[in-house]
């Protein structure tokens, strides 16, 4: 039997806030294994719970699921109009030059190796993600690693994973693209969900939930 807690850090009549762990899917996957995730426990206690966003299995963090049809239509709206704030901690190997920036690449699915992403500069997606260094860390192996604050504009598939590898900087243990030295450097994904900003659905006052990051 599966571990069903559920971590809430936030609950009314309309929304659940949740901290989701590393390693467990944000909806059900394909196949009988993966039937365990976080939008099946939470619809184990409150079955009118549907999610409006998903985060990486690997990732973990603050997620938002609706608990009416209204509530939904409404979220679904504000993501979709980019009215909702999210904020990401993440650590990649390196030291960048700059201290901040915005990194405008394109993605698309990359078939032949899903569920992997990639660039694509005349076909891809528009994808959006604003960033900024803060410490840096020193790494078992010796070498320089920094702890990166990010805010995506855009919600695309592994959009941070890609748009930081694409920096210089891919994530310490991401399994998808980062290279063998820099995925054995941490035995989880150094990416987290630390803050979601948002409109109550009903009364439309404005809301920050934080998550602190394990890592």
């Amino acid at each position: 039997m599966p571990n069903l807690a559920i971590d809430i850090l936030y609950i009314d009549e309309c929304i659940v806030i949740l901290n989701k762990p590393a390693w467990l899917l944000s909806v059900p996957g394909k196949g009988p294994d993966k039937q365990d995730s976080l939008a099946s426990r939470v619809q184990a206690q409150y079955p009118r719970a549907q999610n409006v966003h998903r985060l990486d299995c690997a990732t973990s963090g603050v997620i938002v699921m609706a608990l009416t049809r209204s509530a939904h239509r409404e979220l679904s709206r504000q993501f979709h109009d980019r009215e909702i704030s999210k904020t990401y901690t993440a650590v990649g190997i390196g030291k960048p030059k700059e201290k901040a920036g915005t990194i405008n690449f394109p993605l698309i699915a990359d078939w032949p190796n899903r569920p992997k992403q990639k660039v694509d500069i005349e076909s891809g997606k528009q994808a959006t993600t604003h960033w900024q260094a803060s410490d840096t860390i020193t790494t078992s192996s010796g070498e320089p690693a920094t702890r990166f604050t990010l805010n995506p504009i855009t919600g695309r598939s592994h959009q941070l994973r890609v748009h930081l590898l694409e920096l210089g900087h891919p994530i310490l243990g991401d399994r998808l693209y980062a290279p063998p030295s820099v995925i054995e450097l941490s035995k989880r994904l150094l990416l987290h969900a630390t803050q979601l900003t948002l409109s109550h659905p009903t009364s439309g006052e404005s809301m920050q939930f934080d998550s602190p990051c394990p890592f």
